[in-house]
């Protein structure tokens, strides 16, 4: 028996939100900067190329496959380090990610009939990131529980449930366009969902050798990267379509595969595309390139993946390490812009290790990596595109000597980098000078924050730990920084939660809620959530969402939704 996923009134949990929101019936010292710059390898040695036929690409596998092969395991298959297509066009114009202030959260002003709402916390406001939960402002659509469940978020009413596929586990996340909701599975299989009938109906499946690394959506179409590995059998790619019951079968031409000059493995990377206009889904006009990667970034115009490389220093059975390759990240960038065919155009590589996709923005055409290097000391490089490779133009090292790197936020020219290892250095980094990226200012606390958010008006909201000066970890802590001059970073307000371990905002951003309207911020905590008021320079409690974990939370017109294990609930928001 399918659960029901929502109430359509707040349940007990929410009650004191409720309450504590305003009711229901309404709506420092200054640390020296080292000037060190991390080492980065030369990426032209590194260049990957279409094959000059199937024979030779599956030959060159093959014979590449060889030194990593592991008794009774057959290939170890992972990254290939290096860049770039030669001669591949550039993309089209600057990025329309990446400016200052903070996200566009509120996606209508109700001027067309549908309410204000929030949507899914995304590093990039031009490219949507799969979530739990989506909604238009009309109807939300969450997983919980291997259920699909759409909700009328007027009447607060379940319109329709869709049991979800028990052998594939639980779904990545979600992405919705008009009447399609694409589901994601981490073993790279997709549903579309038709949501224009009386429920919800599998529309299409598309399945891939391989795993799902991430997803980006920009407008109705929707990149989709693959991370697989060759087979005994068969070396390339195969995908499967199924509409209406009938499967079709095929695999990654050989033609589309772009080849390195120098291999560490045979992992792939496939990049697909879809339009969620469709009524079906196609076969995923997959491109491909012999490389690894798990860490995906996305603006309107350019998708970016990296691989860390990490295991490279390793050494394994038979195969020695290859320090040469080793405490670097590999980037690889694709032009997304329009709806057709993705092309692989740039690669390149820096020092160190990414902490995740908020450590890389591109803006004006250039490319802004923060990375850690042997966890002792790490830098923001900036690559310009030279032909087929991405190429380091400035750096600004020495961030945080001795620590790693533990948050990232880029707001147009401005990159904020929070390090730390007993005490929690902020540092404000200008980059409008790509050539000559500096830290223009600095400031020292103890605690960290994991996640950084714009908020306006020169403020910044940090989501991380309170701490010790020795640095042990005391439980949840907010903050709210000054950051309107760069030069000199502070601390406005501070609330702790003493022995709450850690919130969920802090490894996922996704389940942040910031609502610039009101001022209201949701942080997840191990038993429900704390809701915060965000005044000038203040940081007030507004209340407490007591229960289950908190997954997500959103806002639709005046009603504040809530995701836990148990499905969605509602109340009433303030305006």
């Amino acid at each position: 028996m399918t659960r029901r996923l929502v109430v359509p009134v707040a349940i007990p949990a929410l009650l004191a939100v409720c309450t504590l929101l305003g009711g229901c019936t309404t709506a420092g010292p200054r640390a020296t900067v080292h000037d060190r710059s991390p080492v980065v390898a030369e990426p032209a040695a590194l260049r990957l190329a279409p094959a000059d036929s199937c024979a030779a690409l599956m030959d060159d596998l093959r014979t590449a496959a060889q030194p990593w092969a592991l008794p009774d395991r057959g290939p170890i298959n992972d990254a290939v380090p290096g860049p770039a297509a030669p001669g591949a066009a550039a993309p089209g114009g600057a990025a329309p990610g990446g400016a200052a202030g903070a996200p566009d959260a509120a996606k209508t002003d109700g001027t067309d009939g549908v309410p204000a709402y929030s949507a899914t916390n995304t590093a990039e406001a031009y490219a949507d990131e799969p979530d739990l939960v989506k909604t238009d402002g009309r109807r939300i659509v969450a997983v919980s529980g291997g259920v699909l469940s759409v909700v009328d978020a007027g009447t607060r009413q379940v319109t329709g449930t869709l049991q979800l596929p028990v052998n594939t586990g639980q779904p990545s996340g979600l992405l919705l366009s008009g009447d399609s909701v694409l589901v994601l599975f981490p073993s790279t299989r997709l549903l579309l969902v038709d949501l224009a009938g009386a429920g919800p109906v599998v529309a299409s499946e598309y399945t891939m050798d391989g795993a799902l690394v991430d997803a980006r959506q920009v407008g109705t179409v929707v990149r989709v990267v693959v991370r697989s590995w060759p087979r005994q059998d068969d070396w390339l790619p195969r995908y499967t379509v199924t509409t209406h019951g009938r499967a079709t079968t095929g695999r990654v031409d050989c033609g589309r595969v772009q080849l390195p000059a120098q291999y560490s493995g045979t992992a792939m990377l496939s990049l697909l595309t879809f339009d969620l206009n469709e009524p079906a889904l196609s076969d995923g006009d997959p491109v491909t390139i012999v490389a690894d990667g798990q860490t995906v970034y996305a603006n309107g115009t350019s998708l970016y993946v990296a691989n860390g490389n990490q295991w490279l220093g390793w050494p394994r059975a038979g195969v020695a390490a290859l320090p040469q390759f080793a405490h670097q990240t590999d980037l690889y960038q694709f032009d997304i812009a329009g709806t057709g065919t993705p092309a692989y155009v740039a690669g390149g590589t820096v020092a160190g290790w990414v902490i995740n996709q908020y450590a890389l923005s591109e803006w004006n055409g250039h490319l802004r990596v923060a990375t850690t290097l042997d966890g002792a000391v790490s830098a923001v490089t900036v690559l310009a595109r030279d032909g087929g490779l991405l190429r380091p133009v400035g750096t600004v090292g020495g961030l945080g000597k001795g620590q790693r790197i533990y948050a990232v936020r880029f707001a147009g020219p401005v990159g904020y980098v929070v390090t730390f290892r007993q005490t929690d250095p902020l540092y404000t980094v200008d980059l409008r000078d790509p050539n000559h990226p500096a830290v223009t200012g600095q400031v020292e606390l103890d605690g960290y924050s994991a996640y950084l958010h714009p908020a306006g008006d020169g403020r910044l909201i940090g989501v991380g730990q309170a701490s010790t000066s020795q640095g042990r970890n005391l439980g949840v802590q907010v903050s709210l920084f000054d950051v309107a001059d760069p030069a000199r970073p502070a601390r406005l307000a501070r609330y702790d939660l003493p022995g709450s371990g850690h919130s969920l905002a802090e490894f996922d951003p996704h389940a942040f809620l910031f609502w610039p309207a009101t001022g209201l911020l949701v942080v997840p905590l191990r038993a429900g959530g704390l809701a915060l008021r965000v005044t000038g320079a203040a940081l007030a409690k507004a209340g407490d969402l007591r229960g289950r974990p908190l997954l997500r939370s959103l806002v639709v017109g005046t009603t504040l939704w809530t995701l836990t294990t148990a499905g969605l609930a509602a109340s009433d928001l303030p305006v």
